[in-house]
C-alpha cells in the first residue's frame, strides 16, 4: 500500500470512529468498535486488539482475529514494552524481540500503542500482528496513536 494512501485511510477510519464513538462513553465498546474497522480495511492486519492492565496484569480485552493469549506474563514481550515505556512499539521482525511472547506462530511483525486514560496514565495497549515482515511504519503509528485517543476522550 502507497503511503500517502494509507496515511488518508487511517485518516477516514479516524473520521468514521470519532462519529461512532460518540453514541457510549463504554472503553470497550470503543476499543471493539476500533479493532472491527482496522482489522477489516487493512489486509496486512492478522490480529488486532486490545490488552489492558487488571490489578497489575496485561489481560486480553477486545479482538479480531484468532484465538489470543488470555494473560501476557509479566514484563515480557512487545505488548509489556509499550506498557513499560509508555510509548509506541514497532517490531520488523517479531521472532528477534528479546521474550517475545508468540500467541501465534503465524505473526512476523507487531506494533502496540499504549492507550491512556484521561488522566494521562497507560491502562492498555492496542497490539497489532501481521503476517508479513516490517508490515508496521510511522504512518501506522501516527494514525494507531490517533484512534487510540478517542477511547477515553
Amino acid at each position: 500500500m502507497k503511503k500517502d494512501s494509507k496515511a488518508k485511510r487511517y485518516e477516514r477510519i479516524y473520521e468514521q470512529v470519532k462519529g461512532l464513538v460518540e453514541a457510549t462513553p463504554y472503553p470497550i465498546s470503543r476499543m471493539a468498535t476500533i479493532n472491527a474497522l482496522l482489522h477489516h480495511k487493512f489486509n496486512y492486519y492478522y490480529w488486532t486488539g486490545f490488552y489492558e492492565l487488571v490489578d497489575g496484569n496485561l489481560v486480553v480485552s477486545a479482538y479480531q482475529g484468532p484465538v489470543a493469549c488470555l494473560k501476557l506474563k509479566k514484563d515480557t514481550g512487545v505488548c509489556w514494552a509499550g506498557i513499560n515505556t509508555e510509548e509506541t512499539v514497532i517490531v520488523e521482525n517479531v521472532h528477534e524481540f528479546p521474550g517475545h511472547i508468540a500467541c501465534s506462530s503465524a505473526s512476523n511483525s507487531e506494533i502496540v500503542v499504549p492507550v491512556k486514560n484521561a488522566k494521562g496514565e497507560t491502562v492498555a495497549v492496542l497490539d497489532v500482528d501481521s503476517k508479513e515482515y516490517g508490515s508496521f511504519d510511522e504512518i501506522d503509528k501516527a494514525g494507531l496513536e490517533k484512534l487510540v485517543s478517542l477511547i477515553y476522550c
